[in-house]
């Protein structure tokens, strides 16, 4: 694949995504916290040739500018703003963890713009955990001493990995995701179900995040308009089971209508 960096201007602030190229029809993608666009290149890969994966780093994340504020209202609006410029029409949009609740904020907020939605392993209730992130490790005298100190983490985090003037450290600011952590928790039922399109909930079987009654009561809550498929996986469902989750991901896009 081909992939594209580009840039574009919302609020004053420069936000970046990765284009993964291709003829197929556009799938958006959006990452959790300690993560970034990149994260979706082996689904991208993976989805190829029949899907286009545009892959947004979030506010804060990769290479997109931190910001003054990381409310739920900053994020929908952030999306709005991204799938405006990419001059696209009503898409498929798939989000993982924190962007798992932008994305279908989105599609509840931005009715006719998501064609279908794909939730990976979040809820719609969230008290976020922020704690983890207090905990890793900062800057390392090299990459191989990050990926050292990180220990079992460091599959999950090293797309984010930045070289700096002071040692290895990260594409996202602790304080920063701290507080979008904060701003994350919140009881979200009132968008999920006024979601109108066709929805997948993917859920890591091992998953700390999302319980196992909380996602059944999500799919009760839609009344036939969504489904749960549970894989063989933890939190970051797309890395621990990453070919089981773009099969997933590729039935449940092939039995969209072709536009």
């Amino acid at each position: 694949m081909r992939v594209m960096r580009d840039f574009f201007t919302v609020d004053q602030k420069q936000l970046s995504f990765l284009d993964f190229g291709g003829p197929g029809r556009p799938l958006l993608a959006f990452h959790g916290h300690t993560s970034e666009a990149s994260t979706f290149a082996p689904l991208a890969e993976a989805l190829a040739p029949q899907w286009r994966v545009i892959a947004l780093d979030q506010r804060g994340h990769g290479e997109s500018d931190r910001a003054q504020s990381y409310q739920r209202a900053d994020y929908v609006a952030d999306i709005a703003a991204f799938h405006r410029h990419l001059g696209l029409g009503p898409v498929p949009v798939l989000g993982h963890s924190m962007g798992g609740v932008n994305a279908f904020q989105y599609a509840a907020r931005h009715a006719g713009q998501v064609t279908s939605l794909i939730i990976e392993d979040i809820g719609a209730v969230m008290d976020a955990d922020w704690s983890m992130v207090t905990w890793l490790p900062l800057q390392q005298p090299s990459r191989e001493a990050l990926t050292a100190a990180l220990g079992e983490l460091a599959p999950y985090l090293e797309c984010t990995f930045r070289e700096f003037d002071d040692g290895w450290s990260y594409s996202f600011d602790i304080d920063d995701t701290v507080r979008s952590h904060k701003a994350l928790s919140g009881t979200y039922w009132n968008d999920w179900e006024s979601i109108p399109c066709p929805t997948l909930l993917i859920r890591g079987a091992d998953s700390v995040v999302l319980a196992r009654d909380h996602a059944r009561e999500m799919i009760a809550r839609r009344d036939g308009q969504a489904q749960l498929v549970e894989l063989p996986a933890g939190h970051v469902v797309h890395a621990d089971a990453p070919e089981e989750f773009a099969a997933t991901v590729r039935t449940f896009l092939a039995q969209l209508p072709t536009p």
